[in-house]
Order: structure tokens, then sequence, then C-alpha cells
């Protein structure tokens, strides 16, 4: 597991002739945040409107000396503009504001960084501004710097560096987006984590279903299943160390976890009956999944190391599913008891069992928020939509209108929600996110067919 290195959260702007941008941090890892650095805050921001009329300019990132790097031949300028061009897009994206991107704005010098040309970017009618550098060390590995000004007050609001292997370049503009964005909502960030999900390709009567991952905007793609065995529901490890899904060998079905890390996988559990739907419990110790057993499908729990597994549920139909709260106090799960598919919620140990859904039609594939408030889910009324409503089965909104939206996943920070879509006639499959009002939809680029998505954790 690669770590970025924290290289500086100032809560003051020196003169710029005091300052050395590309200062070494000690020896031996990162630096630590004081108390009183409160994340790198400084002062409060003058924009009162909504957010998503705040302009944001997003320069490329400056440099002071253009090198070539592992990370780009061309050099470090060609570098700091693609940095810039991931903040744009992260912050675009989101749907949350207005940012002008690098490929429309002049490229600021590396001594402007800390010291703006005010006039230049308020005559582009930017609210906000977001400078960066970018400088290449002698051991390889790359410096970024990333600030942020309110043009208004004429002040920096926040600023963070990180030294990273140049394979990494790119998480270090994802934590330039995180930092914009939490400094302006107030919200935890998300842009630098992962997602994985079921790669489809193949006729329909003989689908390969790989495990694949990559970036949050589809960046730095890999399968890591052959595709020999079909693959099906990843999900994260709470700590982001290891990927878990299951896997039908022979017809068998198996959950196994693998470790990011090492590449190596380790076999929880197998059986010889039908398997569905494993989950993750909040501490990572256990391991949610269902099987159906002469008839009756329930949901069990078993340890993440492996062991013997314990029924949760034991009633007449079809119980799948198994979302925790974040607290772990409660699972969310699908029952078909009622006589069609609805939402209940029990005691983690299988205990008080209630139905919270009553919204009409059926309801399937819950999963409960990392803020603990909302539990997304599958609302099926003719078409498959996406929906939310609260723990207590209040609050219900629909968010998609698609023909088949279905299996949602929660961004780190639960403001976004990601699902997969099937197309009406071809069938084909893709990955898309909606935010919570119900907006700012969007398909997200993959090679192949995808499916079954699962947003990991913010990366350490």
């Amino acid at each position: 597991m690669k770590k970025l290195i924290l290289l500086v959260a100032f809560v003051w702007t020196a003169p710029l002739a005091a300052q050395d941008l590309g200062a070494p941090v000690p020896v031996g890892g990162e630096v630590e945040a004081t108390e009183e650095d409160e994340g790198g805050l400084t002062g409060s921001v003058s924009y009162e409107g909504r957010l998503d009329d705040l302009g944001i300019a997003i320069p490329g990132f400056a440099t002071d000396v253009d090198k070539p790097t592992p990370a780009n031949a061309s050099g470090t300028g060609a570098l700091g503009r693609e940095l810039g061009r991931i903040v744009f897009n992260n912050l675009k994206n989101n749907g949350l504001f207005k940012p002008a991107g690098p490929d429309s704005l002049p490229q600021p010098t590396f001594g402007q960084i800390t010291a703006p040309q005010w006039a230049t970017w308020s005559n582009r009618g930017a609210e906000m501004l977001v400078h960066g550098y970018v400088r290449a060390r002698g051991d390889g590995k790359i410096v970024v710097g990333c600030y942020l000004y309110d043009m208004a007050l004429q002040s920096e609001l926040v600023r963070g560096g990180w030294i990273v292997d140049p394979g990494d370049w790119r998480r270090a503009g994802h934590k330039c987006a995180d930092l914009v964005y939490s400094r302006l909502t107030g919200e935890s960030p998300f842009f630098d984590s992962r997602i994985a999900y079921i790669a489809e390709t193949g006729p329909k009567d003989a689908r390969i279903k790989r495990l694949a991952i990559m970036d949050s905007d589809g960046a730095n793609h890999r399968f890591i299943t052959t595709g020999r065995a079909t693959a099906l529901t990843p999900r994260y490890s709470p700590d982001y160390r290891k990927l878990m899904y299951l896997s039908y060998v022979d017809g068998n079905p198996r959950i196994y976890v693998y470790d990011i890390g090492s590449g190596r996988q380790t076999l929880v559990t197998q059986s010889t009956n039908p398997t569905f739907a494993p989950r993750w419990s909040p501490d990572g110790k256990w391991i949610l999944y269902s099987m159906a057993v002469a008839g009756n499908t329930d949901i069990y729990r078993v340890s993440a190391e492996g062991g013997p597994s314990v029924r949760l549920t034991n009633t007449p139909g079809i119980d799948i599913g198994g979302s925790y709260s974040p607290d772990g106090r409660k699972i969310v799960f699908e029952s078909d008891r009622s006589g069609e598919q609805q939402i209940y919620v029990m005691d983690a140990d299988g205990g008080n069992q209630k139905r919270i859904s009553f919204m009409g039609g059926r309801a399937a594939t819950p999963e409960w928020s990392p803020r603990g408030d909302q539990i997304a889910f599958t609302h099926i009324a003719g078409d498959f939509n996406i929906a939310v409503m609260s723990p207590q089965g209040g609050g219900f909104r629909r968010l998609t209108r698609g023909w088949q939206d279905e299996a949602p996943t929660w961004a780190p920070n639960g403001r976004i929600i990601q699902f997969f879509r099937t197309e009406r006639g071809t069938g084909r499959t893709g990955l898309w996110q909606v935010d919570l009002t119900g907006e700012n939809e969007r398909r997200l680029p993959t090679p192949v067919d995808a499916s079954d998505p699962a947003w990991g954790p913010i990366l350490p």
C-alpha cells in the first residue's frame, strides 16, 4: 500500500521571499498537523451564494525548472497542466461548482503561486482561485503543492502539499481537489478513492465477468481476475487493504478476500449452495452473505478470517443482502417475506427484524450511507431506479429515472451514489453516478461493460 506524504498544511501565509515551496520533509515520513493547525483552515469564505454558481479558476500547476520526470516525459510543465486538469475535472464532474480549467486559462509562474496576480483572475469572474506547483526531486519523487485563494478577500484559505512516487502523481491532483472541496463545502472528501466493479464481455449466453478496479475518475484501470471463473459483487474492506468478492468456480460459490498490496487471496467460505452478496462489517472483522438452503435463503455471518457461519435470519422466503450501519449496530437487508421484495432492518445479531419500506412498488439491494442518515436502494415500480430513504423508512426520494438502474454504492462522504445502468434494447451495462439532489447524473468511463460497482474508502 503506497502512502502519500503530507508536506505542508500551514495556517498562515509567509512572505514569498521567506518560503521554500519545495522544503523537504524530515527523514522518515509525515509531518503531523498540530492541534492549532485545524486542518490548514485560514479565515472565512467571502462567497455567500449557491455553490453551483461559485466560479473557481484552476490554471495549470507551475514548476520552478521544467524537467523530464518518469511521471511525464514532456517535463514538469506538462505534468503541471495535467494536474490542473485533474482538479478541474474532479470539481466540474461533482456538479457543485463552476470551474474554469487549464485549457482556458493562463498558467502562472512559479513565483506567482504564493503571490497571485489578483487583477488577472478577478477580470475572469472567478470567486475562488486554485494555484499549484510541481517540482521534480533528485530521488525521482515529485513534490506537489496546492493553494486555495478567496478572490474577494485576496487571501489564502488553505494549502496542502504532497510528496509522491511518479506512478502516484494523479493522486496528488485528487488530494488537491479534495482539499478544495472540503474547504468550500465543509464536507468530507472523496476524490482520492477507488472503485471496484465487475467487467463484462462476451455474448449474453456466455458472459465473462472479471473483477476490475480503477480510480474514482476511471483512470488507472486494471483487471484483477482473468475471467476463467465468474466474479460478482466486490466490496472494499474498511481500511481499503482488501477486496472481497464472490466467485463461482465449477459452478460452486466461494467468497474470497484479495489483498491489494500483496496480490494474495484467501478463501473465506465455500458451499455447494447458491450464495449471494457478501458485505463487510464496519470494523472489518465480519462478513455478511446470503445462502439458499433447501429452498430458503437466509443471511449469515462469518469471520473475515474464515470459520463457522452463524445464521441471522430464519423466515420462509428469500432474505438477501445485508449492509451494516456505520456504527455496526444494525443491518439493512431485503426480504420477500411479505410477498414481494421489501427493505428490512435488524440488529447486528439478527434480532428486532422490522420492515421499513412502504412507498409502493418493490425495493431491493439496500446500502447504508457512510453518514448513517440514509439508505440507498433499488426501487422497482415498472422500471428500476435508484432511491433513498431514512433508516426509519421516511423521506423517500427517487434519484434516477432510467429503465434499469440498480445496485447503489456510496461515495466515501455519503454525497454521491454510484450504480449500474442497463440500456434498453442493447442490454449493455455501464457505471453511472448521481448526487443526493437527483441531479448531476453522469456516466463513468470503463473499457468494457460494467456492473456491480463498489466505491471504496478514502485512500490512506
